[in-house]
């Protein structure tokens, strides 16, 4: 199946597809209970600028998302952060998850960053074998800490 799609600049009228492809993501880490926020709050940050996002389209529907935001490195200056990237089951092999993790890396140049970084599941294969394939370094030696408030 061949799908004719664009990327482009997440706006606020797309939050509510941003917020169901999140809700799509947390059931696929198996981890639903844990996605807690809802819609305005996503709007509301939204509009804050606390993130931004790059949306796949095909037609008129939203069928996947890199959502980002700029934090700084200590050591090597600016860099994005991809909190979440995520194209729909059924447009995956299409090359549109390429396409989308293409425009994000292009984002974050144009933001005259010095890095990318995020988090992928030790044992979320087919993600791994992307981004291997995209020359990421897959770091084993760090580890994640956390607190919930």
């Amino acid at each position: 199946m061949n799908h004719s799609f664009q990327i482009r600049s997440a706006t606020l009228t797309d939050m509510p597809a941003i917020h169901s492809l999140v809700r799509d993501l947390a059931i696929y880490e198996n981890a639903e209970d844990q996605f807690v926020l809802d819609l305005s709050y996503y709007e509301t940050e939204f509009q804050k600028k606390t993130f931004d996002a790059l949306v796949a389209t095909t037609d008129s529907e939203i069928i996947g998302m890199a959502l980002y935001y700029l934090t700084f490195s200590t050591w090597k200056g600016r860099m994005m952060y991809l909190e979440d990237f995520v194209v729909k089951a059924a447009y995956r092999h299409n090359g549109i998850g390429q396409k989308l993790y293409d425009a994000f890396i292009n984002k974050a140049k144009s933001e005259n960053a010095t890095m990318v970084k995020w988090q992928v599941l030790d044992w979320n294969a087919p993600a791994i074998k992307f981004y291997k394939k995209n020359n990421a370094t897959i770091e084993d030696e760090w580890l994640n800490c956390k607190v919930i408030f």
